[in-house]
């Protein structure tokens, strides 16, 4: 059975607009996005299933928007990805089928610490992110692992999604922050594809809201994304620790409200 829609008032429009602009900004260069525009859904009365179909709906739009702009600039090759895509949309449709069926709030008990491992990391590690290293794994293992393992974890959670693959570059195939950005935004917009299609198939996605904070994320996104590929590693960096703690905090706090 689908959830009730919310009765939205007209004024709500514009503002899901500026959610989206804002969290399309942050989403392309740092990820977490759906930390900005998730407690605005719920908070128009969206019942937790409707906001989550229609924030994968807005995501899209973001991260769709963001790979492009990365493509354009050869900051990515879409041939590269490929492997990544097909097993990344193959783990997430894995995770939003299992999320539709069982609380996911058991993972958020662990999440946060692996997330503070991740924050202390780079605080400790300046230099990562600002050359390309020797690869520790081939590419395709590398996709098969983070594809399945990533996605699914989208799909079935999702906040820190974005930390995850970009780490997951760095350390894995041995990408400067600026590229892992890039290859995360199209890994990013796979899940969210399959996640938003599973999601929509019983009903759950808000079309004029995602629309709304959509049309937000395309222009978010694409500005953000100018600014990875003119900035560079030193612009992402401090963005990027500050997300990864704000979703680590969000997720302490929503742990002890339950």
């Amino acid at each position: 059975m689908s959830p009730v829609p919310p009765d939205l008032p007209l004024w709500s429009y514009p503002a899901m607009f500026a959610t989206g602009l804002v969290a399309g900004f942050v989403d392309s260069i740092a990820g977490g996005g759906g930390l900005i525009t998730l407690p605005v859904l719920l908070s128009l009365g969206f019942p937790p299933p409707l906001a989550l179909g229609t924030n994968k709906l807005q995501a899209t739009c973001g991260s769709g928007s963001a790979a492009w702009h990365f493509a354009r600039s050869k900051a990515v090759s879409l041939r590269e990805c490929g492997a990544g895509v097909f097993f990344t949309g193959l783990g997430a449709a894995g995770g939003t089928l299992m999320v539709q069926r069982i609380d996911p709030n058991f993972l958020k008990q662990f999440i946060p610490i692996i997330l503070l491992v991740l924050a202390g990391y780079l605080l400790f590690r300046p230099q990562l992110g600002e050359k390309e290293i020797q690869p520790r794994l081939s590419p395709g293992v590398f996709y098969v692992a983070a594809g399945l393992g990533l996605g699914f974890y989208d799909g079935f959670l999702g906040p820190g999604t974005g930390s995850f693959w970009c780490m997951a570059f760095m350390l894995g195939l041995g990408f400067t922050m600026t590229r892992a950005t890039a290859y995360t935004k199209v890994m990013n917009f796979a899940s969210n594809v399959v996640s938003l299609v599973l999601f929509a198939i019983p009903g759950h996605v808000h079309y004029a809201a995602g629309v709304s904070m959509g049309l937000g994320q395309l222009i978010g996104a694409k500005i953000g994304s100018g600014m990875v590929l003119t900035r560079g590693t030193k612009f992402i960096r401090p963005i990027f620790i500050t997300m990864v703690l704000a979703i680590t905090l969000k997720l302490l706090w929503d742990s002890r409200s339950h």
